[in-house]
């Protein structure tokens, strides 16, 4: 027997329509008063202190003044945080003597970050019993200490563009190779205006070019390694690679050779 089909009439149904258009009418009203008063409290937001930016960090920094940093980008607490153009700090930053690249980044709510990629201190120079430091780009800091704190070594008797060379050099020195040298002296020749002097931790004198110090100096560990113990004198890396001894004996200087492996990598003893 077959089962008969409710009939709804359509005077039933209109009241139901009319709760489901009803609600869905609500659900609209507050989304939209919802997006409303985000927008308000946005607005409220930016012109507010709220938006100020509440602290300036610098990052990287090792012997770079922190407030000249901050004075250079000009950012104060009145600042909105979300008016900061990260690129013009950039640039306003990039003028330091000492920095060499920079990045600025918001930390919210309220800090901005300057990070610095500050230029290394490749040597001193001496002026008038104080010691200048000289950046890898060659530049020569106005400030100025009595004693350098042995992370480079001391400068002397160069001019200004051979000192430019010489900081490029000494920029891709191995860190390790860097803190043997205590000294390091212009001496030029008539036949070779780039020669230089370096004056080692360890009593030895290296005589190089300066063209090719950086490609050079690697292999003075090796070298030195093969000099009997005692003995004293210059290690020549300009042309080729030998050791000269100093003599007490004799006016002339007793020159020994000492060989560096063909297939020697200055890199392998660089640790």
């Amino acid at each position: 027997m077959m089962q008969e089909k409710k009939v709804v009439s359509i005077e039933d149904r209109i009241p139901k329509l009319k709760q489901i258009r009803k609600k869905k009418a609500n659900r609209r009203l507050v989304v939209y008063l919802s997006i409303l008063f985000i927008l308000i409290a946005v607005v409220v937001y930016l012109q507010s202190p709220l938006s100020n930016v509440s602290q300036v960090q610098v990052a990287g920094d090792r012997f770079v003044d922190v407030e000249e940093i901050k004075e250079l980008s000009e950012i104060t607490t009145t600042t909105n945080i979300w008016q900061v153009d990260s690129e013009e700090i950039e640039t306003m930053v990039s003028e330091h003597a000492q920095v060499m690249d920079v990045n600025v980044k918001r930390d919210l709510p309220s800090t901005i970050v300057i990070e610095i990629d500050e230029a290394e201190r490749i040597g001193y120079i001496q002026s008038d019993g104080q010691f200048q430091p000289i950046l890898e780009n060659g530049k020569k800091l106005e400030t100025s200490t009595d004693l350098p704190n042995g992370d480079a070594p001391v400068l002397k008797e160069f001019n200004a563009s051979y000192l430019e060379e010489m900081s490029k050099q000494l920029k891709d020195v191995p860190e390790s190779i860097a803190r043997l040298i205590s000294e390091v002296h212009y001496t030029p020749t008539e036949d070779n205006p780039y020669l230089i002097t370096l004056y080692m931790n360890d009593g030895y004198e290296v005589q190089a070019s300066i063209r090719t110090f950086s490609e050079k100096i690697p292999a003075y560990p090796s070298i030195a390694s093969q000099i009997e113990e005692g003995e004293r004198g210059i290690i020549h890396i300009d042309v080729g690679a030998y050791f000269e001894s100093f003599s007490d004996s004799t006016d002339e200087a007793e020159e020994d050779s000492v060989e560096v492996e063909e297939d020697f990598d200055p890199g392998s003893v660089v640790e």
